[in-house]
């Protein structure tokens, strides 16, 4: 919670809460906040999440970045990843280029640790938002006493009342399970599951990511600049699988039976021999994520007086490399549509998605691209993409050849037009209630369940 109390304004407070203090509320709270509106995120961590893997911002991403001012906050965390390679069974390099056109990144173009980016946004935000840790919603109820309002319950802090609730909670979202339905209904799963943790810096990597690819599956191993660890991800293609989304061991059984056999001794040619070694690291790792390649498809993302955002509204999965900048351009849009509507948040709601919709669509086309192509078929398309690699740095028109692979990813990054939304130079914010205040939901009224 911030120590600071910010004054009170003399018109009627607008207070909202927002489940999720990853990327996407951190930033709906910054602009909110400079919007005039009382802010209060909670999160089911205990504390700020620091791990994760690296995520590209481009295009529109960027744009709303300067516009918070964090962008040379973002550029001085960058990874400045310098190369990305192939790599065969042995380890060694057999095609190599600059990681720029890995990320398809052009212009201002930026990567950044995950964790990085919740950090900025977070210490640009925790002095005038109220944030709580280690807890989470538990009910949503309309208010039904001739007031506009959603009462809140939690598992651990005293029953809230807020004017508007946000989801920002990712696509296994609380907030969308309580006020929309069970997850199942909105889940598009892309034939694919991928895993992220740190691992020792074995291979003294130095801004550089290596790749192995095996029929069917995906390994990386990658270090960033500033980090003496290393990072390891696991792709591997399967139907969808049934496992508690809470419970690492199943999770990683999942990864260990994908990835059986894969660089042992006994079968040299059968895989790179880091892949036991990253299987280990990803047992011990505090940062383990896995997760399936997967879309959250709905046709609306507000029910009342709650809104979704981010992934919790429109995950396009890790596939296409656009989430984190879709939940920044996402935050930015709905925080300008709530103040343009002033007392109708139903009708900032609507233009919300308005403005979204297509964006979204070509991102979750690209999408469905990239996790196809993810992963090869067969030993012999692996070799051709290898070959492709290995002779595009002697060909005349490599340039034109970048820009083509880039093409896809630039579009998708650029899909929307960002409005100019007026934002007060120095708000005032009213002050954020008592975590105590607002009655308790009444057991008869309506309320959101899953």
């Amino acid at each position: 919670m911030s120590d600071t109390a910010p004054s009170p304004r003399s018109t009627t407070p607008r207070t909202v809460l927002i489940s999720g203090a990853s990327i996407a509320g951190p930033a709906l709270a910054y602009w909110l906040h400079r919007h005039g509106f009382a802010v209060t995120v909670v999160e089911r961590a205990p504390a700020p999440r620091t791990g994760g893997y690296k995520v590209d911002l481009r295009g529109a991403a960027i744009e709303v970045a300067e516009r918070m001012g964090i962008l040379e906050d973002i550029q001085r965390a960058s990874t400045d990843m310098r190369t990305g390679a192939y790599v065969n069974d042995d380890g060694k390099r057999i095609a190599t280029l600059p990681a720029d056109i890995f990320g398809a990144r052009i212009g201002r173009d930026d990567e950044i640790m995950r964790g990085d980016l919740a950090r900025i946004l977070y210490e640009r935000t925790r002095a005038d938002v109220e944030y709580f840790f280690g807890d989470s919603i538990t009910s949503i109820t309309p208010v039904t006493d001739g007031t506009a309002g959603v009462d809140v319950t939690f598992e651990h802090a005293a029953p809230r009342r807020f004017d508007l609730v946000v989801g920002a909670d990712g696509l296994h979202s609380t907030v969308r399970r309580l006020a929309f339905g069970p997850e199942e209904q909105f889940v598009r799963h892309l034939g694919a599951y991928i895993s992220a943790f740190s691992m020792p810096n074995e291979l003294d990597l130095d801004r550089e990511e290596l790749y192995h690819a095996l029929p069917g599956r995906l390994i990386c191993a990658y270090s960033s600049a500033g980090d003496p660890a290393a990072k390891g991800l696991l792709v591997f293609r399967s139907p969808r699988l049934r496992y508690d989304h809470r419970d690492p061991r199943q999770q990683l059984a999942l990864l260990d039976a994908a990835f059986e056999g894969v660089g042992v001794e006994a079968a040299p040619a059968r895989g790179w021999g880091q892949v036991p070694r990253m299987l280990e690291a990803a047992r011990k790792a505090g940062d383990f994520y896995f997760d399936g390649m997967q879309l959250i498809e709905m046709d609306r993302w507000s029910h009342g007086r709650v809104v979704l955002l981010g992934d919790a509204a429109h995950c396009p999965s890790p596939a296409s490399g656009q989430g984190t900048g879709m939940a920044l351009v996402g935050a930015y849009v709905l925080a300008g549509e709530l103040a343009a509507a002033g007392r109708a948040p139903e009708e900032a709601f609507g233009r919300y998605e308005t403005e979204m919709r297509g964006y979204v669509a070509v991102n979750h086309a690209l999408a469905r691209k990239f996790a196809r192509e993810m992963t090869a078929d067969t030993r012999r398309q692996i070799r051709f993409r290898h070959l492709m690699m290995r002779i595009l740095p002697y060909m005349p028109w490599k340039n034109l050849v970048a820009k083509k692979i880039a093409e896809d990813v630039q579009r998708a990054a650029q899909a929307i037009t960002l409005k100019d939304y007026p934002v007060p130079e120095a708000p005032e914010v009213p002050e954020a209630p008592n975590r105590a205040a607002g009655p308790a939901p009444d057991a008869a009224r309506p309320t959101y369940a899953a």
